[in-house]
């Protein structure tokens, strides 16, 4: 749930895009919520089997704009990884989605759905899309996630689409016992586990963007000539409505990382120089299947994990869908990282627009636990290391009366009711 404060711009909601879609929810508030209505997905009866001990999931969701910073990366350098890099945004959005509700240790069928524009986005790159899957759910595999691709389509939709859109449906069917239904309590505490570093599962280290907040991030940071440039990059009505809010950056795709970024660096985040600031944007989305896999293995029992979160659209305030007569206090972030000191400085996020910050990126850690003890935390964060991701007990939850969620950091507090 995204709070902006009365008269506060939102430039999210100008650029055509929203954090919270809360006329999406306001379409489907009345649609059947499924046999676990506070689950982190929506979870149907076993319709394949009509097995009552079983249930089925079937999530989409795809890269959103973050396609349109690839496609500017690869116009500009010709560099066809990054579209590899882009699907896996597309998929680890659904299964990081399914990992919420416990779906880690059961088979997960995979298809893909890519809209393009035929004379814009040429078959090489439609390799590179489908290579990339493929790779990726085989690399998942060996780590114990059975994910696996069922195929898909490549629409030509050039009337519709100005240039890619990248989408992927995640299919399951779990035994019911296992599903985590959120649970959220007072007493618990947060675990968030880092966005950013090198998991052991990674090739490179990740700035921690993750797929959501692109549309800000990249009109902020990216500057005029791609307006000129790229205009199929971009939504023609932003530049007649709101032509200030257009690629009003300073940098180039292949521009290096300002100095003065990395002087604001914690000490106690790693990093790797040089880098460009496109490729810095473009980190994949990072799974965090192979942790919530380990932690959910049966050999060590039944741990109460009352709720897991990702926290994708609507950044740390996604957890206000999930919870009701409880306070939500994240009290101790992670520090602000690189990443999102170059997105706070180029889009002159100063304290009062912070609170749009918290809502529209992930801060520093994308996937958040709540635990009623300090040992089960302990032990989450032990874990986590194992895999080389920094994990931290990040806030606590209090009683009250409704919903509230409240951010402290070093530059204040931010209120979301």
């Amino acid at each position: 749930m995204h709070m902006t404060t009365q008269g506060e711009e939102n430039n999210y909601d100008r650029r055509g895009v929203s954090s919270d879609k809360e006329d999406v929810h306001a379409a489907i508030q009345n649609i059947d919520k499924g046999i676990f209505p506070n689950a982190f997905c929506k979870i149907i009866p076993d319709m394949f089997a009509g097995d009552k001990e079983y249930c089925n999931i079937v999530h989409a969701d795809g890269a959103g704009t973050k396609t349109s910073l690839a496609y500017l990366y690869w116009k500009e350098t010709g560099n066809l990884a990054v579209w590899k890099g882009v699907v896996q945004d597309s998929i680890v959005m659904n299964l990081d989605d399914l990992i919420c509700v416990g779906a880690t240790k059961v088979p997960m069928l995979l298809s893909g759905t890519t809209g393009r524009n035929k004379k814009l986005i040429p078959g090489e790159v439609i390799a590179a899309i489908i290579n990339g899957a493929e790779e990726f759910c085989a690399k998942m595999r060996d780590l114990g996630i059975p994910i696996y691709t069922t195929g898909g389509e490549t629409a030509d939709l050039g009337d519709l689409v100005r240039t890619i859109v990248i989408d992927n449906t995640l299919s399951c069917r779990m035994r019911r016992k296992d599903v985590i239904n959120a649970n959220i309590q007072p007493g618990d505490l947060i675990v968030g586990l880092a966005s950013f570093g090198e998991a052991i599962y990674e090739n490179d280290y990740n700035s921690g963007m993750g797929s959501n907040g692109l549309t800000n991030s990249r009109h902020d940071i990216f500057c005029k000539k791609y307006i000129e440039k790229y205009p199929e990059s971009f939504d023609p009505i932003l530049l007649e409505e709101c032509p200030e809010l257009v690629y009003r950056g300073r940098s180039e795709v292949t521009d290096k990382i300002p100095d003065s970024i990395w002087d604001l660096r914690d000490p106690q985040i790693p990093y790797q120089k040089p880098w460009d600031v496109g490729t810095f944007i473009l980190s994949p989305t990072r799974t965090y299947a192979p942790i919530i896999h380990e932690l959910l293995n049966e050999k060590y029992g039944c741990p109460t994990i009352n709720g897991i979160i990702h926290c994708s659209g609507g950044g740390q305030t996604k957890v206000m869908k999930f919870v009701d007569n409880v306070h939500i206090i994240k009290d101790n972030l992670f520090p602000m990282l690189p990443l999102f000191e170059l997105i706070r400085e180029e889009g002159g996020y100063h304290v009062e627009k912070r609170k749009e910050m918290y809502s529209s990126f992930n801060m520093g850690h994308r996937m958040e636990l709540y635990v009623p003890s300090q040992s089960l935390a302990d032990w989450i964060i032990d874990v986590a290391g194992k895999f080389n991701v920094g994990a931290k007990i990040v806030g606590h939850v209090e009683a009250y009366e409704g919903k509230k969620l409240t951010i402290k950091d070093s530059y204040g507090e931010f209120i979301y009711e």
